[in-house]
């Protein structure tokens, strides 16, 4: 984030910071000019230069800006700036305000093989000036700029390589960077078709779903409304031709009580048909109720409790668990002689997670006949719905110490 700033406050330099050594070196060369000895040609040969730099200045911001970079018309700029700077220190030291920009623009105006060269041109004028102007004057002063020289040298060669560095590491950070930029987008479109396929797997469940609706109530048809039509009409049979009041009577009572019970296996069947229960409510709500009314109507004490934070879950989902719960509640209801029940509802960040548990008889899960194991509407008629929108479904049980339900789905939120 602070990359654009420092971007820009470079650029403000590079459009005026030369303007402003100008003007520096020119204001000091002047007010110095009677100091150091300066004739009026020199003075009138300055004058020139300083209207020459300007110029070449303004030429250099027009073309710098359609030339971002290291260039040859860039080099060329570099070298005609450094030999007017060169002259003009050499008039007076103090011109060097100017030709110290030399330093600051290399990197941007050298190709690699030139920018050595250029830098140590500029070294030799800033050290010129620093030894009191050029050329030396006696033994001492040109020993003076050997060394202050090869000290100038020095210092760009060390600046030079922590710009190189610098410039290193920020052409690794860019790879990374673009590298993260091209793995985000990879992954965001890796979640885009996973949302698809995900949509499609629901779509598929919810048919799927159907399918195993009809196969249920054709199935509890089949084993309990057409068996009790059955035992009806089996108990009414024998009344027409019973000999006595007495026969009559109790086959009319085993009749009519077939006939309620028949009745409840209907009603119950036409309720579990379609899960009205999330009409209106949400999931954890509809479980509660289910769980509540199965309790008042079996006589089992019966909890419901939810964990985590609740979400507003994809109606797939929502109906799968909710599924799940009814025949693994009829189930207890049928065979375990339970005394308590406990349904669990967990939201576990991308999972959701419920667990129905008795303390009634139990069961060993390995000894559960073939079709119960492969295809029946009990345990695996809820594992295919778990499975079918990507979920899993484990049961434990051991005879005499209850059983535990437990489907663990996918937290699909509904988005509309």
């Amino acid at each position: 984030m602070t990359q654009a700033p420092d971007r820009e406050r470079r650029a403000f330099f590079d459009s005026w910071g030369p303007y402003a050594l100008l003007a520096a070196g020119a204001l000091t060369a002047a007010g110095s000019a009677r100091l150091v000895g300066m004739s009026r040609a020199e003075l009138y040969v300055s004058a020139v230069l300083v209207v020459f730099a300007v110029a070449l200045q303004l030429a250099w911001g027009r073309v710098d800006r359609g030339r971002p970079g290291p260039s040859r018309t860039g080099a060329a700029f570099y070298f005609v700036r450094w030999a007017n700077g060169f002259v003009l220190t050499w008039l007076n030291p103090f011109f060097a305000f100017y030709a110290v920009t030399g330093y600051y623009n290399g990197a941007r105006q050298l190709p690699r093989r030139l920018m050595m060269p250029g830098l140590c041109l500029t070294a030799a004028t800033m050290a010129g000036s620093e030894i009191g102007g050029m050329p030396p004057r006696g033994p001492v002063l040109w020993l003076g700029f050997v060394v202050v020289f090869g000290v100038n040298i020095g210092m760009v060669a060390l600046f030079t390589r922590f710009n190189e560095q610098e410039q290193a590491r920020a052409r690794e950070q860019a790879g990374t960077i673009a590298e993260l930029e091209r793995t985000n987008t990879a992954l965001q479109q890796a979640l885009d078709e996973n949302a698809a396929l995900h949509a499609q797997l629901l779509v598929q469940a919810r048919e799927a779903g159907v399918a195993d609706e009809r196969r249920r109530l054709a199935a509890e048809i089949h084993d309990t409304i057409a068996q009790g039509l059955t035992g009806i009409i089996a108990q009414l049979q024998v009344v027409s031709s019973a000999q006595d009041l007495a026969t009559a009577r109790t086959h009319l009572e085993r009749a009519s009580a077939l006939a309620r019970h028949s009745l409840g296996e209907a009603r119950r069947s036409v309720h579990n048909l379609a899960p009205v229960a999330l009409a209106a409510d949400g999931l954890p709500e509809a479980l509660k109720k289910t769980v509540t009314e199965w309790g008042e109507r079996t006589g089992i004490r019966a909890e419901f409790t939810v964990t985590g934070t609740a979400e507003q879950l994809h109606e797939e989902v929502a109906a799968t668990l909710l599924r799940i719960a009814q025949e693994a509640l009829s189930n207890a209801a049928r065979h375990a002689r339970a005394h308590r029940l406990g349904a669990t509802l967990s939201f576990m960040g991308d999972e959701v997670v419920l667990d129905i548990r008795d303390d009634g008889t139990g069961f060993d899960p390995g000894a559960l006949p073939p079709r119960t194991r492969a295809g029946g509407f009990g345990l695996d008629g809820m594992r295919a719905r778990a499975e079918r929108i990507a979920g899993t479904l484990t049961v434990e049980s051991e005879p005499g110490h209850g059983t535990a339900v437990s489907a663990r789905v996918p937290l699909v939120r509904d988005d509309r």
